[in-house]
Parts: C-alpha cells; structure tokens; sequence
C-alpha cells in the first residue's frame, strides 16, 4: 500500500463526464505531472480546481480536478479524481498518462480494500458498496446504504460487547471467587442474559438471508417433463417471447433465463429443458441441467399436464422437490382430467 494506485470510477463509454480517480502518497504529485493550472500541491484540501491535462505541451482535454489530502478522503489515503469529458480514447489517454507518470492501475475493487485495511470501513460497510453499486430495486438500494451507514455493523457491535460483559463475568467468579463484593454469576442469572443474545443473534441471521434475498433476487427454477408449458410461462411472466414454443416436445434444450422486478424483489426465473429419458446427447446435457437447477434455486414450480397421469418423470420431481420451496402449477385444465391430484399432497 506504499504505491499509488489509478483506475477509472465510471463507467467507461461516450458520455459527458469520466472520472479517473488516483490514491495514495504520490497522487497528487503525479496528477501535477499533468496538469495545467494551479500547483495542485499547494492548493487546500476537498478543492476543485480548473485547468487542462497536457502531454508535452500537447492539449489533451479540459478538466476539473479534485484534491483530497488524507486521512479524511474514502481510502484515508491522498486521493485525487479528475472530470474529464466522456469519450473513450480520451479517458484512456489520461489513465495511460498517469500510469506512464507513476502510478500503477488498481485491481478490481482495490480503492475499498484500502479503505478497509486503513480502517476507513469495516467489511460489513465494504459489502453495502458493492451492493449499492449492483443494486437493482429500490429495496436493494435502501439495505445496501443501512450497511454503508454502519447500523448493521453497529448492532453487530453491540451484541459483541454483551457477550464480552458475560464472558467477562464468568471469568472474574472462576478467577476470584475470594471477592465477596463481586456478583456470584449462577445459571438461572446468566441464562436470561443468554437467551436475549440468542434471540438477538437469530434476528440479525434472518435479517441477513432476507437482505441475500433483496440483493440477489429470488432463483425461480421452472421444471417439467417436455411439452407441460415451461416456455409458455416464462413468456407470460416476462412480458415477451424470451423462449421458443411449438407443439414439438424438447425443444428447449437449453437454460433460458430473464429477470423481473416483483414489488422491489428481483425474481430471477429459470425455464429448463424438458425432464424425460433421451437417447439424443444434446437433449440428455439439457436434462442433467434441468436437474442441477433444483438444487440451486430458492423457489421450484414444477408443471403437471392436466390431461396426463403421473409419470415416472413427474414422481421423481415431486420427490426431488418435497423439502425445497416450490409451486405445482396444474396446466392444460380445458382438457380431458387423467391426472391423480391425491397424489400430489407431498
């Protein structure tokens, strides 16, 4: 972490603004290498300053760059970010200009491993911002600034120190039990004390899956024998034709994906290929997909015929699926019942 370090922080495309941000001892003075306009050395601290990057006296662009000295930037470290207009060759021009002046380019997300191993953000804190950064919803974008604004750290924190108390207790009764001013720790008082962490420790477990959830979306796997309207359904929930359906059984062969946003929930649905014995090798790779999809989704809408009997196919799913999460969904009712629904309470 002696080294300073350059990257560029948006997104690289044609746009109006780029921000290529430096950190760390020799980022300001490596930005000065290049910049036209105020001593940025000499210049106060959370400053904008006004000028042009330049390569021997060559004009590259007009920008607006910002110092921050340390310790109270994002890495605790001197940062320096410079606006810069948004083209391509451009933003790449100013990064190659820095990295030939000094500095290295950063590893993926190695701005806010600095600020964890300055103590800027605990992890808790570095999880909410690659969370907010990737969040989808609403929802996901509110739980990803309560871990940012350290309340997920802070009741973590909290539960730590009574721990500690108790510990701290029952150490002092073993270690000293000559005192008599000190406070005879029993099972029936430690238990009460024991149980609230307990419950306290579960909220925070429940909370947690829940914000997986929020951040990650719900798994929806579709499965089925070939031909029960796997396709069909995901069509309808996607508001599009994602996936090809005809009459011909197996003719999804392969995963098809897409996504939707349920009340601020993004449900990640997952139509598989039909789930039959096949001789044909292409169709077989698709099946043991399909299969693999069961044990990695959250929820499972199995699909039956409702003109069919049960197959064999069709009670090795309901097995398979009988302790996972799942919807059995009961399609072609227009038709002709054959199916037996008694079999079905798993």
């Amino acid at each position: 972490m002696n080294d300073t370090i350059a990257a560029i922080s948006t997104a690289l495309g044609v746009g109006a603004i780029s921000i290529i941000r430096v950190s760390g001892p020799e980022s300001i003075s490596i930005v000065n290498k290049i910049f036209k306009g105020k001593d940025l050395t000499k210049v106060n601290t959370h400053t904008i300053n006004y000028g042009h990057i330049v390569n021997n006296n060559e004009l590259i662009d007009e920008v607006l760059v910002s110092v921050m000295k340390a310790p109270k930037t994002f890495t605790a470290e001197d940062v320096v970010e410079i606006n810069s207009h948004g083209g391509i060759s451009t933003t790449n021009k100013v990064l190659e200009l820095l990295l030939t002046n000094g500095a290295r380019l950063a590893e993926p997300g190695e701005f806010t491993k600095r600020a964890f191993l300055n103590g800027r953000i605990d992890l808790v804190e570095a999880d909410g911002i690659m969370n907010l950064i990737s969040s989808k919803t609403e929802k996901s974008r509110k739980l990803s600034i309560n871990q940012l604004s350290g309340k997920v750290s802070s009741n973590i924190k909290e539960l730590r120190n009574k721990l500690v108390s108790i510990i701290s207790n029952i150490e002092v009764n073993i270690d000293y039990p000559e005192y008599e001013d000190i406070e005879v720790i029993t099972n029936e008082k430690i238990y009460p004390s024991l149980l609230s962490f307990k419950e306290e420790l579960q909220t925070i477990i429940k909370k947690s899956e829940e914000g997986k959830l929020i951040n990650e979306g719900i798994n929806l796997g579709i499965i089925g024998r070939p031909n029960v309207g796997k396709s069909s359904l995901l069509n309808n929930l996607l508001e599009e034709e994602k996936a090809i359906v005809t009459d011909i059984e197996g003719t999804t062969r392969d995963i098809v994906e897409g996504t939707i946003n349920l009340n601020g929930i993004v449900l990640n649905i997952i139509d598989t290929a039909g789930i039959r014995e096949t001789d044909n090798i292409v169709e077989k790779i698709g099946v043991e997909k399909s299969k693999s999809i069961i044990n990695k989704c959250d929820l499972i809408i199995l699909i039956l015929n409702y003109n069919e009997e049960l197959s064999k196919e069709d009670l090795e799913l309901l097995e398979k699926i009988k302790d996972k999460k799942h919807l059995i969904l009961i399609n072609k009712i227009d038709l002709d019942k054959k199916i037996n629904l008694d079999k079905l309470d798993n």
